[in-house]
């Protein structure tokens, strides 16, 4: 095999065999790339994911959203990306009472992972159960398929490698609004959320009419990122969890699995949905 050419910092073309018609054949075959990605905060590092090297600064707000380091958007002062050797560091400038706060979480903290609950020094910081939602936004299942029908054609990097998560945010009336990708489903869901925070601090309202859709399954920390944000549902194309189905219940959010064409399974909060 010829060595890897970089097109990008999120893809690279190989040279492979491909075994097609009873013989071999050489093609240029286009792979998704996995970057380790640093989150450092006022010059400390707290965290090193795995991840598909665009739309950082979206990540890099996103995550610091979902994991609770920030509650709003202005608190992020500024996000620079530096490019290391060995992969990338996002050097966040955040409020200096939420550095604090981060700082008395890690005190005995070494690091976290991109699972989402690995690097957790106790139960009660893992399980951070989202508020009740006081979001009354319905959505016709009619918008649901349309936006379902649509997805795949956002999906540009799938459409490359194959090899990549989406989350969508999608309009009250099944249009498409906002599209992130990301090898993990994880970090695809925290550049969403970063995105539409971001539009927040131009707008200064987000907008919380519409639901997300996941290319993945609905575990319970998308579920919890989702309510956090407060969007009142989550449309995952695979199964939930029975954890995510529970706190889903119990905070409000309303949760649809194996959401696919014009199927879907309600698995909690079902009165949100219109015929």
């Amino acid at each position: 095999m010829t060595k890897s050419v970089v097109l990008t910092e999120s893809t690279s073309l190989f040279a492979v065999q491909q075994w097609r018609a009873g013989e071999l054949q050489v093609v240029q075959d286009c792979l998704a790339e996995e970057t380790p990605v640093a989150m450092v905060y006022n010059g400390v590092s707290h965290a090193v994911m795995l991840a598909t090297a665009q739309d950082l600064e979206d990540f890099a707000l996103g995550f610091a959203l979902s994991e609770g380091i920030v509650q709003h958007a202005s608190e992020m002062y500024a996000i620079e990306i530096v490019l290391q050797e060995k992969g990338i560091e996002l050097h966040c400038r955040i409020a200096n009472e939420q550095f604090m706060q981060l700082k008395e979480r890690r005190r005995t903290l070494a690091g976290k992972t991109g699972c989402g609950l690995c690097g957790a020094e106790n139960l009660a910081q893992a399980m951070r159960y989202p508020a009740v939602l006081n979001n009354p936004a319905s959505f016709s299942s009619a918008s649901i398929a349309r936006a379902l029908a649509a997805l795949s054609s956002h999906q540009v990097m799938q459409q490359r490698t194959g090899a990549t998560h989406a989350s969508a945010y999608v309009l009250a009336d099944g249009s498409i609004s906002l599209v992130r990708e990301d090898v993990g489903r994880h970090n695809a869901l925290d550049k969403l959320l970063g995105a539409l925070a971001l539009s927040t601090l131009k707008d200064r309202a987000m907008d919380r009419s519409g639901f997300v859709i996941t290319t993945s399954r609905a575990s319970f920390e998308m579920v919890q990122k989702v309510a956090s944000a407060g969007l009142s549902m989550l449309v995952a194309v695979s199964a939930p969890t029975g954890l995510a189905v529970r706190v889903a219940e119990q905070c409000g959010l309303t949760l649809l699995g194996f959401a696919r064409d014009h199927r879907f399974v309600v698995y909690s909060h079902g009165d949100k949905i219109l015929q």
